[in-house]
Parts: C-alpha cells; sequence; structure tokens
C-alpha cells in the first residue's frame, strides 16, 4: 500500500508557491509506532481518495509537548511547541487534522497562548466534514451488521466534548454500535494520559486498561473502535492480558473506513 501514498510535504507545496487545504499533523506516535503507522496510513489512503491538497511537516514536525507538559515539565512544554509554532507559522498554516487527540488538544487549546492559532480537527471530525460534503464514500462492506464498541479517548471526548463524529462514521458503516456502560461523558480513560503512557505503572490491584478492555469485552463486540494511538495500545494489550487476540480486534475508526471494502 506505501508505494501507492502521496504523502507531500509544506516545504514542496512552498517551493511551489501553493498552500494545502490542510495540514496534517501525524504525531510522534503516527511517525514512529509500527501499529500507529498503519493508522496514519489508513488516514492518507482516504485523504487521497477524497481529492483533499494535504501535506505534512516531515522532518520539521517535533513532539507538541503533550507528554512533557503532562508529566509537569513546562519549560520543555514551551520550547517544544514555540519550535512547531514557529515553523507552522513560517508557512502560515491555517487549518491542522491530526489522527491523535493528544496533540489535538494540545494546539488546539494550548498552542494559542503561545502565538500559534490555528483551526485543529481530529480526524474523526475531518472525515466526517468530507462525507458530508460528498467527497468520501463510506460503506459498510466487511463491517455491516458487526458488534463493534467505541472507546472514547479523553482528550476528543470530555476535555473537548466531541462525541458524536466518530459514532457517526461508525454507523455509516452499518455496524451495530453498542456501548459500554461508561462512556461518552462518563468514559473511562485507558490508562495512558497524563504522560502515564511512559512510566510504570504504581502500586494497586488493577491496571486501567486491563479494566477497560473487561469492559469492551462484555459489550459482546467483535471490534473495539479507538480514535487515539495511545487508547490504541492500551486496548490491545488488554486484549492480549485477557487473552482474546482471536476474537475482538482493536482499530481506529480511519482503519475501519479504508479497508471496508477489502475482502
Amino acid at each position: 500500500m506505501s508505494e501507492l501514498l502521496k504523502v507531500p510535504t509544506m516545504a514542496e507545496f512552498m517551493a511551489q508557491g501553493k498552500q494545502p487545504e490542510v495540514l496534517f499533523w501525524v504525531g510522534c506516535a503516527g511517525s514512529f509506532d509500527d501499529r500507529a503507522k498503519k493508522i496514519t496510513k489508513a488516514f492518507v489512503k482516504l485523504l487521497n481518495n477524497a481529492g483533499v491538497e494535504f501535506a505534512v511537516l516531515g522532518t520539521e514536525e517535533s513532539c507538541t509537548g503533550d507528554p512533557a507538559k503532562r508529566a509537569g515539565n513546562e519549560f520543555l512544554f514551551q520550547m517544544q511547541a514555540v519550535t512547531n509554532i514557529e515553523v507552522m507559522n513560517a508557512y502560515e498554516v491555517k487549518k491542522i487534522v491530526t489522527a491523535c487527540p493528544h496533540c489535538f488538544n494540545t494546539i488546539n487549546n494550548e498552542y494559542p497562548q503561545l502565538g500559534g492559532k490555528y483551526e485543529v480537527m481530529h480526524h474523526t471530525q475531518f472525515l466526517k466534514e468530507l462525507l458530508n460534503e460528498g467527497r468520501l464514500k463510506v460503506e459498510g462492506g466487511k463491517f455491516k451488521g458487526k458488534k463493534i464498541t467505541f472507546h472514547d479517548p479523553c482528550y476528543l471526548g470530555r476535555a473537548n466534548g466531541e462525541y458524536e463524529a466518530p459514532r457517526d462514521l461508525l454507523r455509516k458503516l452499518e455496524v451495530e454500535l453498542v456501548e459500554m456502560k461508561r462512556c461518552k461523558t462518563k468514559g473511562l480513560c485507558c490508562g495512558a494520559g497524563g504522560s502515564q503512557m511512559f512510566k510504570e505503572a504504581e502500586p494497586g490491584t488493577k491496571e486501567i486498561n486491563i479494566e477497560r478492555t473487561e469492559e469492551a469485552i462484555e459489550t459482546g463486540a467483535e471490534i473495539i473502535a479507538a480514535g487515539c494511538p495511545f487508547c490504541n495500545t492500551m486496548m490491545t494489550d488488554g486484549v492480549k492480558h485477557e487473552e482474546k487476540e482471536g476474537d475482538v480486534k482493536v482499530m481506529d475508526v480511519a482503519e475501519m473506513i479504508a479497508t471496508a471494502g477489502d475482502l
């Protein structure tokens, strides 16, 4: 698939004297984590299919600073943020889309006070927009009638109030959407937020991701749909812990749309 994907950089657009419709902020997970790279490729495939003129920063993109800020290192956060803002402002970036709710939240809510004011969208919001405009077609395909549960990412849901865009996309896939007992405003964290992804667990009786995965499995869903690379990792680890890899898959919403028609 990778050889068919067109991923131009902002530098290439600038060299042609052009502005892309949107900057795709890939994020650290989407760039370096092998599992999250598949989400990146799926989203790029959808952007190409919809005829969206987009660009990435490539090597000019650095971490947004979210993990540093959540871990309490405000100084490092501001260094990383200001570097990114200077790059994006030099390119006159106006609109950003990202598949990572952590990047979405940080650029949307914390960059403005450092001089970075942009329209920022989560990839499910952007895909829904493309769908509404008739630029993207979503068909049930192999997911039609399958039992799916959606795990709300904290930084998409409770932090930014977006619950419906990913669910609307899943409904377009004609799935049977089943909710966990804790969902939407009462959703439970996967256990990765607040920089917990990068540290060892503290003493306790159970890992949060195990607790959350058990709630997902209880719904009887064949697929746990996610909208965040961190959530994807934590829920996948939870499924492995429960020894349910043969029965339950963890997929990003974009991956589901991109592969619905594959046999």
